[in-house]
């Protein structure tokens, strides 16, 4: 692979926290879905190529990563990741929140809007459909609820190959700390559409064009309460982005941020 990608633990809020790291310039960091992450993926290293791309695994999402247990709602993840950023002495990095993720990162945005770079947010949950509801989870397999990410089922097993037992643990492990931070209500938040009126950063609202997890509604969700954003509909892709069309959306995020 083209980058070189680093390593460490930090200790934050009493929790200890895998980051990856690979790239230079710039700082982005982005933050993975709620299905976990796979370690190395394409759009990572496109970011890498011209960013230094910080990674860090959610606390409890996936296996052999320690489980917080006062962790009890996505503004908590929100926050540490804020406390973070601070203790390491980056400033003003650029946020990229794909899916759950997107949510995270709206969330930081908002504490700290002064400390904040660009925002992209990819198919983000965390505001309520005005249409249509948010694929609920807990009424699907983990397995199918995964594959449910992409347009084209074949990309699934591109990007995780068959399922192993190992998969299977992690995409249940991940669902569980869905339902500890993020159930009621289901994957959004009632006060994030007020709190994003006062945002000022740049922001990219990216959107699947066949996305069957987050209804397009949110993305007009996002759009009416950010005061400084615009909208781009990737064809052809389902809700991964980021893993459907890794190079459509790097070219999006790579030319929104070097703008």
């Amino acid at each position: 692979m083209p980058n070189d990608w680093n390593e460490a633990t930090h200790s934050v809020a009493g929790t200890n926290v895998r980051v990856l790291e690979a790239g230079s310039g710039p700082p982005v960091v982005i933050l993975h879905h709620d299905i976990g992450t796979l370690d190395r993926l394409p759009f990572y290293d496109a970011l890498a190529a011209e960013h230094r791309v910080i990674l860090p695994i959610h606390p409890g999402w996936g296996l052999n990563i320690e489980r917080p247990e006062w962790m009890r709602s996505v503004r908590d993840i929100a926050a540490m990741y804020r406390m973070h950023l601070a203790a390491q002495g980056i400033q003003k990095a650029h946020l990229v929140g794909l899916g759950f993720g997107g949510w995270i990162a709206a969330e930081m945005a908002t504490m700290a809007p002064t400390d904040s770079g660009k925002l992209v947010l990819v198919g983000a949950m965390g505001v309520q459909p005005t249409e249509g509801f948010i694929l609920d989870m807990a009424i699907v397999g983990y397995l199918d609820y995964a594959r449910a990410f992409f347009h084209d089922p074949a990309k699934f097993t591109q990007v995780y190959g068959e399922p192993t037992g190992d998969m299977l643990e992690g995409f249940d492990i991940c669902r569980e700390m869905c339902f500890r931070t993020a159930w009621k209500p289901y994957m959004f938040s009632q006060t994030l559409p007020n709190l994003l009126q006062s945002m000022t950063a740049e922001t990219l609202v990216v959107w699947g064009e066949h996305d069957k997890v987050v209804p397009i509604s949110s993305c007009e969700r996002y759009m009416a309460s950010l005061p400084n954003a615009r909208k781009e509909i990737v064809k052809g892709s389902g809700h991964a982005v980021d893993m459907e069309k890794p190079d459509d959306l790097a070219s999006l995020v790579n030319s929104f941020l070097n703008a």
